[in-house]
């Protein structure tokens, strides 16, 4: 587990902050991507190698474009030396009725949330295969095992990059690279932040009550997951302990999908 070097996207806050995080305060080297202006970049930067990161670089890319997310892990391969492992969970959301759901919000929802992975996998597979070593980690969503309504191009992202992980788990299978998702409930991220916010319009209510009633309507623990819970599952899926734990989608869901 030392030293391993680990790319994570849509690092600059929420779920992907949180875990690097948790893959700083092991003394990993971190390369990461997400949108932020300089400043956040820099205090992100800063407080990862403070945690414990051996060192820690930013790259950008547009999650959306094809060349510049595999230009983005190449030169991550570049600087940092290789790829050990890879997050994938840059993500957006977009709720509305299919019969309202904008064209370009359901490109966008696509786009990050499930072509971008498949473009990072093939940028990184190679290598990892050379080297006989690697784990990829994609974040889903308990989205991606069941649905719900107005979050039609979010589900099918979400579906979509559980079949993904299978799909390269199972031809990465001899070469010791490990490919799994985790599918988490609710999460105080900014994007529930946002759906909290737009429930408090709706309904003429505070954040307090929104923020409860949202997490009591499908988990039965009614408590949030945090970014830290997340992180220290994806510590997990690192390990030489999880060397066999390969084309699985792992809930971290409060029993959400126990019912």
């Amino acid at each position: 587990m030392t030293n391993q070097v680990v790319f994570i996207t849509g690092a600059t806050s929420g779920i992907g902050l949180g875990i690097a995080r948790q893959v700083a305060r092991q003394g990993h080297v971190l390369g990461f991507n997400g949108l932020a202006d300089d400043a956040t970049i820099t205090a992100v930067q800063d407080e990862l190698i403070q945690l414990g990161a051996k060192d820690c670089q930013y790259f950008d890319g547009d999650m959306r474009d094809p060349d510049a997310i595999r230009a983005m892990l190449a030169d991550a391969e570049d600087k940092l030396g290789r790829i050990d492992v890879l997050v994938n969970n840059a993500g957006i959301q977009h709720v509305a009725a299919i019969e309202e759901f904008p064209t370009q919000k359901w490109d966008d929802v696509i786009a990050i949330n499930l072509s971008a992975s498949f473009h990072a996998i093939a940028s990184v597979l190679p290598g990892m295969k050379a080297r006989q070593h690697g784990r990829i980690i994609n974040i889903a969503s308990v989205h991606g095992l069941i649905a719900s309504v107005n979050k039609t191009a979010y589900i099918a992202a979400k579906h979509g990059l559980v079949g993904l992980t299978k799909a390269v788990a199972l031809e990465a299978a001899t070469d010791h690279i490990t490919v799994n998702a985790i599918c988490p409930a609710w999460v105080r991220t900014p994007l529930v932040e946002a759906q909290i916010e737009a429930r408090m319009a709706a309904n003429g209510t505070t954040r307090d009550a929104e923020s409860v009633a949202l997490v009591e309507e499908r988990q039965p623990t009614k408590a949030f997951v945090t970014p830290e819970q997340i992180g220290d599952l994806v510590l997990y899926m690192m390990s030489d302990s999880a060397a066999s734990v390969t084309g699985i989608a792992m809930p971290i869901d409060g029993a959400w999908t126990a019912q």
